[in-house]
C-alpha cells in the first residue's frame, strides 16, 4: 500500500510534517494549496479517516498512525482561529521506511 508525508507551514510560520497509510490525501489537498485552518483539519481529518478504513480492509485493523496524524494536526490547528495552512510539500514514501 504506498504511503505518504505531507509537510504544512502554519500560520505563525512553523512546519511540520505528517504520515498518511494512503494516497489519498491527494483527494482533499494540493502541493502549494493554502487552507484556512479549519478547512485544512477537516480536510485532513476527512481524508485520514479514509487511509485509515483503506488500511482496514486490506489488513483488517484501522491505521493508528493515521490517528496519531489527525491528533497532531488537530493540536497544532488549536492554536490558530484565523490564517491558512499551506502544503510545501506532498511525497510518496515507500512502506516501511
Amino acid at each position: 500500500m504506498p504511503e505518504m508525508t505531507f509537510e504544512v507551514r502554519w500560520p505563525d510560520g512553523h512546519r511540520t510534517e505528517h504520515y498518511s497509510p494512503s494516497l489519498v490525501m491527494h483527494d482533499f489537498l494540493v502541493e502549494g494549496g493554502a487552507y484556512p485552518v479549519a478547512d485544512f483539519v477537516a480536510r485532513t481529518h476527512e481524508a485520514l479517516d479514509q487511509a485509515s478504513e483503506r488500511v482496514r480492509a486490506r489488513f483488517g485493523f484501522a491505521c493508528t498512525s493515521a490517528m496519531h496524524s489527525q491528533q497532531r494536526i488537530a493540536a497544532e490547528a488549536g492554536g490558530f482561529s484565523t490564517g491558512d495552512v499551506t502544503v510545501l510539500r506532498m511525497a510518496r514514501r515507500e512502506a516501511g521506511s
